[in-house]
């Protein structure tokens, strides 16, 4: 019988590994080249198992309005706050100013393998149709908060400046200096949003004003605050902050 059992293991990993291998030699192009050694090796067989094994735009589960709870800021800090160890000596003083004038000058940009580049204020993505969602937030430290968010979908922005058949990658450069980014399917999921309020009110500087990227379906981390511009490419890198840091790049739950 144990024999049985470690044997039906084997072929199971065996298995999910043969088939982890040919989802990524048939998207090749598309797969993120960090990983160099056997810790991010296991990373790549999990983004791969789950792009085989799920539907593309498996939905995050949703709460009701009683659910909603506190949810901490945890490592956030001012972008514009000259004492701040985070400071960007460049991005930082610009920040400042924004923020000072109630980000009536702040820009978001869409950019790269897009036909038709954009530039968004506040104003104009409050114009555009919203969603609203009810999500947890699941953070790599352990701890989870529920709260409501309300922004622009994604895939509205992208859609409506054209993507390049050529995409593969959607990236987030931010005032604090982070950067990230995430594959065309959840650039294109449904509930990846541009965040611009949270449990309705607008998004605080210690939740990333005046907007946020709102990933549901990874780990909190990849939902990238105080966003500066989006950036369509065809490519993985040279530099991923999390990945710079540590973190796995694809961070599924």
């Amino acid at each position: 019988m144990k024999t049985k059992v470690i044997t039906t293991r084997r072929a199971l990993i065996t298995g999910m590994a043969s088939a982890g291998g040919l989802l990524l030699a048939g998207c090749s192009q598309s797969m993120p080249p960090t990983y160099g050694n056997l810790l991010r090796a296991g990373d790549l067989l999990t983004y791969g198992a789950r792009r085989l094994l799920l539907p593309e735009h498996i939905l995050a589960k949703e709460y009701a309005r009683s659910d909603i709870t506190s949810i901490p800021a945890v490592g956030t800090t001012d972008p514009g706050d000259p004492s701040s160890s985070r400071f960007h000596k460049t991005l930082g003083p610009v920040y400042q100013q924004l923020r000072e004038g109630g980000f009536a000058q702040w820009r978001l940009s869409i950019e790269g393998l897009v036909a038709r580049p954009a530039s968004y204020s506040l104003e104009d993505l409050q114009r555009l149709p919203a969603r609203s969602q009810i999500t947890k937030h699941t953070c790599e430290e352990g701890w989870s908060a529920i709260a409501e968010w309300t922004g622009v979908p994604l895939r509205l922005l992208l859609e409506s400046a054209g993507i390049s058949d050529q995409a593969r990658f959607v990236y987030s450069y931010c005032f604090d200096g982070r950067h990230d980014s995430i594959d065309m399917l959840d650039a294109l999921h449904p509930q990846t949003i541009v965040a611009y309020g949270i449990n309705g009110r607008p998004l605080p500087i210690w939740h990333g004003a005046p907007v946020r990227l709102r990933v549901e379906t990874q780990l909190g981390y990849k939902s990238r605050k105080y966003l500066q511009r989006i950036v369509v490419s065809d490519r993985y890198g040279p530099e991923s902050t999390p990945v710079e840091r540590g973190y796995a790049w694809y961070a599924g739950i």
